[in-house]
């Protein structure tokens, strides 16, 4: 068997209705290379390896869990990319399609990384903290909507599929779960570049108390300040909103 490490953010999914569950949403979009992130004990791998015509990785970083997925999964031989997802190269050429039970105390980071790779990441099926998830999906007004909402919702149609239960897992975390689909954006919203965006968002959800005209005072002139946007708080602008402010931006 094999030990859990609480140091990687380790719970493993035992549900196997939820495991089915995950799977069968994952087939809505319809793909042919598939990355899993985190297999662990194979809750969800086992159930991956069996999808006919499809191209499999899994991504995973403890040796412990690599050794028993290969003890235990023999069709899975060959397919494990032994390393953090974090510092992985796009397994695939081409574009696929990311699943995974994420370790909850690096689903941020993750979800940059996938950000990195959207032009080859079409569609993601992932379980978050619930927190995170909604965080994830939240619009604008939302008191959870922040950068992760606007950069991620800049470039995916996000929907919340459903609530999962803390016991489903093993051990049991001390918060619920939920799991997101994200599907890539066929055509984003018109901004100046990429770069800017990223620099503008999390430029005002720095200060997200504060008027926009004080958060980003810093890059923008001021004869643009005046415009009546500037006056809202950061929660209050659409990705849209944000996306028109780069072509103003200094």
């Amino acid at each position: 068997m094999y030990t859990l490490k609480k140091s990687l953010g380790q719970h493993f999914l035992k549900d196997e209705n939820i495991c089915r569950r995950i799977v069968a949403d994952l087939q809505h979009h319809p793909f042919t290379q598939l990355v899993e992130v985190g297999p662990g004990g194979g809750a969800l791998t086992k159930y991956l390896l069996e999808l006919p015509g499809i191209d499999f990785k899994a991504v995973e970083l403890d040796e412990e869990k690599v050794n028993f997925l290969l003890a235990t999964y023999p069709a899975i031989t060959g397919k494990i990319i032994h390393q953090s997802f974090l510092d992985a190269d796009p397994p695939f050429t081409g574009t696929f399609t990311v699943v995974g039970n994420f370790p909850y105390n690096i689903s941020s980071q993750i979800l940059f990384k996938v950000l990195e790779w959207k032009d080859q990441v079409d569609h993601i099926v992932g379980m978050f903290q619930k927190e995170m998830a909604q965080r994830v999906a939240a619009k604008e007004g939302n008191k959870v909507y922040g950068v992760i909402s606007v950069l991620i919702q800049a470039f995916y149609k996000v929907d919340y599929l459903f609530d999962v239960s803390e016991n489903s897992f093993n051990p049991p975390p001390k918060v619920k779960s939920g799991v997101i689909r994200l599907t890539r954006l066929e055509q984003t919203v018109p901004m100046r570049s990429e770069k800017d965006l990223f620099l503008l968002v999390k430029t005002a959800f720095n200060q997200r108390r504060k008027t926009l005209r004080n958060a980003v005072r810093g890059i923008f002139d001021p004869p643009v300040l005046e415009d009546e946007i500037f006056s809202k708080r950061a929660e209050q602008l659409s990705v849209a909103d944000f996306a028109a402010l780069t072509f103003k931006m200094r």
